[in-house]
């Protein structure tokens, strides 16, 4: 099954909202297999707002961490999409690493960041996954491996009110 969707679907599959929903729209995904997402960078949004008048085109790098959260959330995506494994009602996926990163470039105002992320491996609760990112084709990052791991929320409340 392949489908297509925006930030409408986006919203019902993950937590994030705004400032820091960073997928604007999912291309395709093959629930169980693969996801391919974009994420539109503006000058609008709010990490850029104390860039202080006079400032280098080179200070608008997207900054890296929000690339890797931007990625991340497509790999949340993905799992949300997967049968086996996915989180129910009443889960709460949680990310629980990455390794083998790698940032080859930078995204800037106007680029369109396109995310490609593979499920590589899951088993009872965890969901490995790897990928990339890229501007106009060209590698911005490279995911060697990243993990989540689904919980049921009750447990973790009863954790933070030890």
């Amino acid at each position: 099954m392949s489908a297509t969707f925006g930030p409408g679907t986006a919203k019902s599959l993950i937590p994030h909202r705004y400032p820091i929903l960073l997928v604007d729209r999912v291309l395709e995904v093959v629930a169980g297999h693969s996801i391919s997402t974009v994420k539109a960078v503006t000058c609008n949004e709010p990490w850029y707002q104390d860039i202080p008048e006079g400032a280098q085109d080179g200070a608008y790098a997207y900054p890296t961490a929000l690339l890797i959260e931007s990625w991340c959330q497509s790999a949340a995506l993905l799992a949300a999409c997967t049968d086996q494994g996915s989180a129910g009602q009443g889960d709460v996926v949680l990310f629980g690493g990455m390794s083998k990163v790698a940032v080859h470039g930078q995204a800037y105002p106007g680029d369109v960041v396109r995310h490609e992320v593979r499920l590589v491996q899951q088993t009872a609760g965890a969901t490995f996954f790897e990928g990339g990112a890229s501007v106009g084709g060209e590698p911005v990052l490279t995911v060697g491996q990243a993990v989540t791991l689904v919980k049921p929320a009750h447990t973790l409340e009863a954790a933070a009110a030890r």
